[in-house]
């Protein structure tokens, strides 16, 4: 299996999905989307490092990297957000760039070459040794390729950029010192194993 270094295509843009998992849009208490929510983050964001901000939460997610308009990798990030910032700006109405978009704030394993049937994709989460997430295909509400194909109706993608697919339940604040342990498997088999320690 071949790994992927997004890093060397500088990647223009990362586009994500926000709320794409029901027992996520739930514990946020957040409205069911008649449509699929998009936003962007910058690329100044992208890190293959975890830093603790006060007041922020992880959001871990499985990703995928864009070449020929195609999804051709698939790896595991971390959208951090700083949550008191983001409050703020939705009840105002207003845009997520300084909750969402900060430096440092998207942090992602190696990328692996996307073979096998991505129906079957997984994704799992540890912090500090407890599963505080888990992911599947079966609950995402958009399916990766519904994602990029509504992407691509008002988006070109360089290769490069960078898809995260949406947030499952189980966001959490976070320390200096937390590990954490990220999986990413298709057909059952472990593509992805990443350590982190937020710094």
């Amino acid at each position: 299996m071949k790994n992927i270094n997004y890093k060397n295509y500088k990647p223009s843009k990362i586009v994500c999905v926000g709320r794409n998992y029901v027992e996520h849009i739930k514990e946020l208490n957040n409205e069911m989307p008649e449509n699929m929510v998009l936003f962007n983050k910058t690329n100044n964001t992208i890190s293959d490092k975890l830093y603790y901000f006060p007041n922020s939460r992880f959001e871990g997610e499985i990703c995928f990297v864009v070449e020929n308009n195609q999804l051709s990798a698939i790896g595991f990030g971390f959208d951090l957000t700083k949550v008191d910032i983001q409050n703020y700006l939705k009840q105002k109405g207003l845009p997520w760039e300084r909750a969402k978009s900060f430096n440092n704030s998207a942090i992602f394993s190696e990328f692996v070459e996307l073979n096998g049937n991505i129906e079957t994709i997984e994704m799992k989460l540890y912090q500090n040794n407890k599963l505080q997430q888990h992911a599947t295909y079966e609950l995402m509400i958009y399916k990766p390729n519904q994602i990029l194909d509504e992407i691509l109706t008002f988006c070109d993608l360089e290769n490069g950029d960078i898809i995260m697919s949406g947030t499952p339940k189980g966001v959490n604040s976070y320390q200096k010192g937390d590990k954490f342990l990220a999986q990413i498997f298709i057909d059952n088999k472990m593509l992805i194993q990443k350590e982190f320690m937020a710094l």
